[in-house]
């Protein structure tokens, strides 16, 4: 019979499974529970073959003929449809976005600090709706559609995390030859970036760091740490007592736990080493570094998302009112400018923050490999005077910072 949509539509399933032909080769199943399925019968080595064509109606007749027409032309140049088709289904099955999204966290971002963080946010927000799907049946369309739902439901910077770290995992697969055409490419972000510039006021930083004390260990003390010495969340909150030289009170840390991937040496004043030193020592697990904060000596620790709203929680109690919204990174950018307002020079600050770029940058990176150790400790000195006069009540003490060597006022 010649088949049409009307017919097809009309069959209805029966006891037992049976095809509906045209002509002698192409035709449509139909199972016991109606599922049809569109099949052409083919002959390939001297061996019968049948090859599925899909099911109806996602597949329509006239994709159904089209296939056929296709199959035919590999016959006619001695390729066997069938394995053309099985090879496809596992190269299908091999480049999933999760298998693909695997292998980039493991090549390609296996040196990158932030690995655990863009592993997590992979997880929670692309997986969820990738996961299965094919990395070449993914469209333009499916990557604007996923980052416009993140940004709609109010979580537009990580719409932008989202968009760049799948533009960068696209372009690697297009790199190995997994993908022909990278969807992301010039792609809008969503929104736009707003630059922080949030400072703690000294009534701000006052208020944080006695509520901190009240948190007790661990994040209590990590607060402390980070306000007094400007480090990063990261370099702090991961802390282990083999980077910690007590006789020379600094910390010392190597590259591949600073942002730059250089070492990079945090003197300690009087009140940070002292901090430190008033720290309980967890026992590690057998084969992990001691760190300084942990509570299971295995990892450091985690759960900064919570201890931040406790820390807020308790500021609003102790001051009737919430703080106005502020980050941990915060600390950084407040302890930049204290001590730019205590007298010190830019090149001094960048040093005590660690930063590579700004004066440092370009050529004068090249030339001048000073690290300033005196400098940042005089500096990071004076900034533990001043936060101790704030947290007591005293005058901030300006007027005595050490107009040393290597030192004068901007």
């Amino acid at each position: 019979m010649k088949l049409t949509d009307r017919s097809i539509a009309a069959l209805k399933p029966r006891d037992e499974r049976y095809t509906v032909w045209e002509g002698q080769a192409f035709g449509i199943r139909v199972s016991t529970r109606g599922v049809k399925t569109f099949v052409w019968l083919y002959r390939f080595a001297g061996r019968p073959r049948r090859l599925s064509l899909g099911r109806y109606p996602g597949t329509g007749l006239a994709d159904a003929r089209l296939k056929v027409a296709q199959a035919r032309k590999q016959l006619e140049a001695s390729i066997d449809p069938g394995a053309v088709k099985k090879a496809a289904r596992q190269d299908a099955a091999r480049n999933t976005f999760e298998t693909v999204a695997e292998e980039w966290l493991k090549r390609d971002q296996a040196k990158n600090r932030s690995h655990t963080e863009v592993a997590r946010v992979i997880e929670r927000d692309v997986m969820p709706y990738w996961r299965r799907r094919s990395m070449a049946a993914i469209t333009r369309r499916d990557c604007l559609d996923l980052i416009d739902g993140i940004a709609d439901r109010g979580a537009e910077t990580m719409a932008r995390r989202v968009h760049a770290h799948l533009h960068r995992l696209f372009r690697w697969a297009v790199g190995r030859g997994i993908l022909e055409v990278n969807p992301m490419a010039d792609l809008p972000k969503p929104g736009r970036v707003n630059p922080r510039d949030r400072v703690l006021s000294d009534a701000e930083l006052r208020e944080v760091w006695r509520t901190a004390g009240v948190l007790g260990y661990s994040f209590g003390p990590i607060i402390e740490l980070l306000i007094i010495t400007g480090g990063r969340r990261e370099e702090i909150g991961a802390l282990a007592w083999t980077e910690i030289d007590a006789e020379g009170a600094a910390i010392k840390l190597e590259g591949a736990r600073t942002k730059n991937g250089k070492p990079r040496t945090i003197p300690l004043s009087p009140v940070a080493l002292a901090i430190v030193e008033g720290l309980p020592r967890v026992s590690p697990v057998e084969g992990s570094p001691p760190y300084l904060f942990t509570t299971t000596g295995r990892t450091p620790v985690s759960g900064w998302s919570r201890a931040k709203k406790l820390l807020d929680a308790k500021i609003a109690e102790a001051r009737g009112e919430p703080l106005p919204a502020w980050r941990i990174h915060d600390a950084r950018r407040t302890v930049a400018t204290g001590l730019q307002r205590l007298g010190f020079r830019l090149e001094v600050i960048e040093a005590v923050l660690g930063h590579v770029g700004g004066s440092r940058a370009g050529i004068v990176g090249v030339y001048q490999r000073h690290s300033f150790e005196d400098e940042k400790r005089r500096a990071l000195d004076a900034w533990a005077v001043h936060v101790t006069g704030l947290v007591e009540g005293e005058r901030p003490a300006e007027n005595i910072v050490p107009l040393a060597a290597g030192h004068r006022p901007a």
